[in-house]
């Protein structure tokens, strides 16, 4: 019955000439599946309010982050494709999860029209002050005269920030040891506490220890120097060829729609996001504004950052539960 009602509600908006479709949409509230929490459900109320004001109709947000953001981002896949239901969503649910777990109910190629990225939070390597290192270099020649003795915490098994350390391992040959944490909070107060020697992980939880003195950072890991820390490099400065395993934040909708939807979307999201008081928002959350050219060129990366992480799971040897 589902089925049927879709694709005669498809079927009578396609009637309508493709320039009228955009135009008259969106004619009631748009409902924004978040499939993250913390810091991020603040950035995308923000977001969400500015669309408001935009588009002329509500959009509501309804965090939905149970089992790593896949039950929020099941529930977009199976929505109509009408721009009424979207997905506000991170790396997490969308290419790493189908690498990480068997039972992912949903095919993010398939099942997914990508619409726009929107920014993506600002990752660090922080190491405790206990260890008699001052910088990435320094580190890396310490965990090379000491192999297996360098600890280093993360927010769990296959995250953004997990395959960040494998990488580095990788390029350099030092040999760590992983220890995963059910949450970056409970690794970054490990830190502190002496129990690991480093944390990769994001910027805005390590910042209060790091300007207390309680942790020194290293390395920003991204793709360009954080504007609150100009002085400290990135990691690809320091290992050159170093590319961070893909982490960002975007707007999704269902498979199937509509271009003309698709089209209005990504460009009253994009101005949204360059706005001042939405831009502000995500800079005091360590969260960096970083939008899609187009839909179309969101959808390449999309692809590519699929296959790159699963490249990047197989090659840490993780296997799927």
């Amino acid at each position: 019955m589902k089925k049927s009602l879709v694709t005669s509600g498809l079927a009578a908006g396609l009637l309508l000439p493709l320039p009228a479709l955009s135009q008259q949409y969106p004619v009631k509230p748009i409902r924004t599946i978040m499939t993250a929490a913390g810091g991020v459900e603040t950035a995308c109320r923000a977001l969400s309010q500015k669309l408001s004001e935009s588009l002329g109709q509500p959009v509501i947000v309804d965090p939905q982050s149970a089992a790593g953001g896949a039950v929020g981002a099941s529930a977009v896949a199976r929505a109509a494709p009408d721009g009424y239901t979207l997905a506000f969503a991170t790396t997490s649910p969308m290419v790493l999860r189908p690498f990480l777990m068997k039972n992912t109910p949903y095919d993010t190629l398939r099942d997914f029209t990508p619409i726009t990225q929107v920014g993506e939070a600002v990752a660090s390597v922080v190491s405790s002050v206990s260890l008699p290192v001052n910088s990435l270099k320094e580190m890396i020649e310490y965990a090379r005269a000491n192999p297996g003795k360098v600890s280093f915490g993360t927010s769990g098994i296959g995250t953004t920030h997990h395959l960040s350390g494998n990488l580095i391992m990788q390029a350099t040959g030092v040999k760590m040891v992983h220890v995963p944490y059910k949450s970056g909070g409970q690794a970054i107060q490990d830190l502190v506490g002496g129990r690991i020697q480093l944390l990769f992980g994001v910027m805005a939880s390590s910042l209060p220890h790091i300007q207390s003195g309680k942790a020194r950072l290293l390395a920003i890991n991204g793709g360009s120097r954080y504007s609150r820390t100009p002085n400290i490099p990135t990691v690809s400065e320091v290992i050159p060829g170093y590319d961070r395993p893909p982490g960002w934040m975007a707007y999704f909708g269902p498979a199937g729609l509509p271009q003309p939807i698709v089209k209005r979307l990504h460009t009253e999201i994009v101005k949204a996001m360059h706005h001042p008081e939405v831009s502000a928002v995500f800079e005091k959350l360590g969260l960096v504004v970083e939008t899609s050219e187009s839909p179309e060129q969101f959808a390449a990366a999309v692809k590519k950052h699929y296959d790159r992480a699963g490249a990047l799971v197989k090659a840490a040897g993780i296997e799927p539960e």
